[in-house]
């Protein structure tokens, strides 16, 4: 089979359109895939690290201003073109999109030429690109059943959770902290702001790092983002603290499937592949969703596992040094709530998605 699965910008794209890919090399190493991005977003260096083929083509948003708008209309013109000229070079089997502005020109185009086209949405909100394609996908996986509701044709609906990784689902607790070196008896927080970081996140959880630096069982690590991460050192030096084995400062963390299942606690915001990771992994979380989210999607996220008992949600607006110290406090001094959280977030996990959209297209490409 040949397959064209299209989708980035963000992590939140590219890592479920990976573990979708990887489903398909596990069931037949002879699969051939190529994947389709832009040339601004991550997936032009996750991908390849990944172990795939990726073209890359002009594709971005329009802008908030005239001369911005005319710029992004000619590269989505050019990229328009250059989607086209791919999808009739390669000829796949099937087109997969994953959201993303790359997906929308290869997604048309594919379907215009007759190729069967899938779309997964992974948010409770669809995005744009996804809502623009879903008159043109044979089937539309869902990753929370409430996106449902925004796409008009129920019959093409397959929820079927948000695709994670292997090695978030097949990590043993035990084994992740042996192999990081973090004590059994610690209390570990994993906190982060999605693949960017999050400035504000960054900025209350220095606040808690100084509160517990003199507690010898407690470790925390924080995926800052590149950007932030120089300033995050900086502060954090100013008042004396320095990373150790129990304080990590990551730019990105790359072993997240380990680090999470090590963890007690996740603070993050609510992508719906972090929310997907994190059930997987029944972690108890306090999601922090990103205020400026379109249509507020990630509150829609994280309100899925709050609902189930499994997360805290703190809107950013309502986020203080004292508040965020508190409710850490209270989960780590009430291990009994901590278990059910765990439970109660395991309980929303999904494991098997990407298991299921592969066995979906396939079954449907034979029925063709």
């Amino acid at each position: 089979m040949r397959l064209m699965i299209t989708g980035g910008g963000t992590g939140g794209h590219i890592y479920p359109a990976i573990a979708i890919a990887d489903e398909f090399k596990r069931r037949d190493e002879e699969t051939q895939i190529l994947f389709v991005g832009s040339e601004i977003g991550m997936e032009k260096d996750i991908v390849p690290e990944c172990g795939y083929e990726i073209e890359l083509i002009n594709a971005d948003g329009f802008g908030t201003n005239l001369r911005n708008t005319v710029k992004a209309v000619r590269r989505v013109m050019k990229g328009g073109r250059e989607a086209r000229d791919l999808v009739k070079e390669y000829s796949p089997d099937a087109v997969i999109g994953t959201g993303g502005y790359a997906s929308a020109p290869v997604v048309f185009f594919a379907e215009r030429m007759g190729i069967p086209t899938y779309i997964h949405e992974q948010n409770a909100i669809p995005g744009k690109t996804n809502r623009f394609l879903a008159r043109k996908a044979r089937k539309i996986f869902l990753g929370f059943s409430k996106a449902g509701s925004y796409f008009s044709d129920a019959s093409k609906h397959v929820p079927v959770g948000n695709p994670v990784r292997r090695e978030f689902a097949v990590c043993d607790r035990n084994e992740a902290r042996q192999r990081l070196g973090i004590d059994p008896d610690d209390f570990v927080i994993l906190a982060f702001g999605g693949s960017q970081g999050a400035g504000r996140l960054n900025r209350e959880m220095i606040h808690v790092i100084e509160s517990h630096r003199d507690d010898e069982h407690f470790s925390i690590y924080l995926g800052t983002g590149s950007y932030y991460y120089d300033a995050i050192l900086s502060e954090l030096e100013e008042k004396g603290i320095v990373p150790t084995d129990k304080i990590h400062i990551l730019k990105y963390i790359h072993d997240m499937g380990e680090v999470l299942n090590a963890s007690d606690l996740i603070v993050s915001r609510s992508g719906a592949l972090t929310v997907a990771e994190v059930t997987a992994c029944g972690i108890p979380a306090i999601f922090v969703p990103f205020p400026e989210a379109t249509e507020n999607h990630q509150y829609y996220n994280a309100l899925s596992v709050a609902t189930a008992g499994g997360a805290m949600i703190v809107e950013e607006k309502d986020l203080d040094r004292e508040r965020m110290n508190r409710l850490v406090d209270e989960l780590k001094e009430d291990p009994a709530k901590l278990k059910r959280m765990r439970e109660n977030c395991a309980s929303c996990g999904t494991i098997d998605a990407a298991k299921r959209i592969c066995d979906e297209i396939e079954k449907d490409i034979e029925n063709l």
